[in-house]
């Protein structure tokens, strides 16, 4: 079979790692990148990083409003698709670009691989929640990181090609954990802080980028911690921040957006975690570390057992309490599969009869 991945933001490139591994081993495959992530450094060092193959089309789409950027990218890969004709398209988590290629795909009546299927925040505010509910509806074969997922598409009428294969970012995990903490040793070392004794941080969203009030509290919160914190600053979180005049006191160090491998060695070497990432959230979970969402919910319920994730949303005494509670007790059960998911969904997908 020939497939089409489609893929245009950060998360979407590490997840299509390991799945076009496991799907060249079968198949044919050809990738198409929609430019939603237009800056290079928050692209090809993700393609470099986990070695995926150049994209066989870049689009350039960059960014624009919701309905414009989706609307453009549903015409380029419209016009990619009529001239490849795959036998498959595979669509990968929530944002623009994976709404673009399943109406694309579906609209052409070729059939439609949802990775990261049955995630709900129930929260329809969130444009990646009308993505996620759209692409579910519009897909063939829908692979379930979690039982979670797979009941929340049941509950919807979706059962027809419903697999739970566990989480591809897993399948990253298993194979980058044992390089990690000689990376964050080197990483530290610059920064003068020794594991366990800083916050990590990251805001990106635009519930708390494009609030003053909001980001103005979660400011106040983590400047008024007293210990060390990173802060990798999101351009759209560099932009508002010099809007707004914010400052942070002298023990949040502000740095570039990092790598990958770079944010997940620091996220296990940190004590906590405080982010309104959907991602960051699940491998803080899976490399141990308590997570204190800057949000109101979670697409990842799983991660809030035994106190993992805290939700605070940007309450000033709510964010400081999540943050000076004691370690919680291991869990015992990893819901999110063997790290085989990949493997899974390639062998799951149909070959030519």
């Amino acid at each position: 079979m020939r497939f089409a991945s489609i893929v245009g933001a950060r998360p979407q490139f590490i997840k299509l790692a390991p799945v076009s591994r496991a799907l060249r081993l079968h198949h044919e495959e050809l990738i198409i990148h929609t430019g939603q992530h237009y800056d290079a450094a928050l692209s090809e060092q993700f393609f470099e990083e986990y070695a995926i193959p150049q994209p066989d089309y870049h689009l350039g789409i960059g960014s624009a409003s919701h309905g414009a950027q989706t609307g453009r990218m549903l015409e380029a890969v419209e016009e990619v698709l009529l001239k490849e004709r795959p036998d498959g398209v595979i669509v990968f988590g929530d944002t623009n670009s994976t709404l673009a290629g399943a109406l694309a795909a579906a609209k052409l009546h070729i059939p439609v691989a949802h990775v990261e299927a049955g995630l709900r925040s129930f929260n329809r505010e969130m444009p990646e929640e009308i993505n996620r509910v759209l692409t579910d509806h519009l897909s063939t074969w829908l692979f379930c990181p979690t039982e979670t997922a797979r009941k929340h598409l049941a509950h919807e009428g979706i059962t027809a090609g419903v697999e739970r294969v566990g989480d591809v970012m897993y399948d990253v995990l298993k194979q980058v954990q044992p390089s990690l903490s000689e990376r964050a040793h080197s990483l530290l070392s610059r920064l003068k802080l020794a594991p366990q004794t800083y916050l990590l941080l990251t805001i990106h969203r635009p519930v708390n980028t494009d609030d003053p009030v909001r980001l103005r509290q979660i400011a106040g919160a983590i400047s008024d911690l007293g210990r060390p914190v990173i802060f990798p600053v999101h351009p759209r979180t560099q932009k508002f921040m010099q809007e707004y005049g914010l400052t942070w006191n002298t023990k949040v160090h502000l740095i570039e957006p990092l790598g990958h491998l770079d944010m997940l060695a620091l996220l296990q070497a940190a004590y906590r975690v405080a982010t309104d990432s959907g991602g960051l959230q699940k491998e803080a979970f899976l490399l141990g570390t308590p997570c204190v969402t800057l949000r109101e919910e979670t697409e990842w319920p799983e991660t809030l057992e035994g106190g993992w994730n805290t939700l605070v949303g940007s309450r000033p005494e709510a964010i400081t309490e999540a943050l000076q509670r004691p370690q919680p007790e291991p869990l015992h059960q990893n819901p999110f599969g063997e790290g085989d998911a990949a493997l899974r969904i390639a062998n799951l997908l149909p070959g030519k009869h």
